[in-house]
């Protein structure tokens, strides 16, 4: 049996992506759509559903003008802070000027279970970019959805 009339069909075959992963891909997306029209709505509730509810993983890592700027109050200061997904919604729940984050350059990395989002970043607070940087969510599939598990992002301003 001859193999080589095969190989075109194998080829195409290992180099599909797998129909859960187009799903996963779209599904994740949505979360990403959905995490942008809450800031802008200040839906601290809606921002709070789409992390894993015993997360404690968010960090900021910061730049070199950030943590120039952290250190001539604290000049023993690390280079990164924690905060939690709990504080952010809250700010976002009160901010009384608008807000919002534009995502650019999105990349959504899945086996259908795990994921990694990872993407370029503007804060804008009353129509002024307040941060920048990248951003990076670890997701994982639940019951109930996609959610955030861990976010890491860098402050460049």
């Amino acid at each position: 049996m001859k193999l080589t009339p095969l190989l075109p069909f194998a080829f195409i075959a290992l180099s599909t992506p797998f129909l859960g992963e187009d799903t996963s891909r779209a599904e994740i997306q949505t979360v990403v759509d959905r995490f942008q029209a809450a800031i802008k709505a200040h839906d601290g509730a809606a921002l709070g559903r789409m992390f894993l509810a015993g997360s404690t993983a968010w960090i900021t890592a910061l730049g070199p003008g950030a943590l120039r700027n952290v250190r001539e109050k604290h000049p023993e200061a690390p280079p990164y802070k924690q905060g939690t997904w709990q504080a952010f919604t809250a700010y976002v729940s009160q901010a009384s000027e608008p807000i919002e984050e534009r995502f650019h350059n999105v990349r959504i990395d899945t086996d259908g279970t795990v994921a990694s989002v990872y993407f370029d970043f503007e804060f804008v607070a009353a129509g002024k970019v307040d941060n920048r940087g990248a951003e990076t969510w670890q997701m994982l599939r639940t019951p109930d959805g996609w959610k955030i598990v861990a976010m890491l992002y860098s402050s460049n301003l």
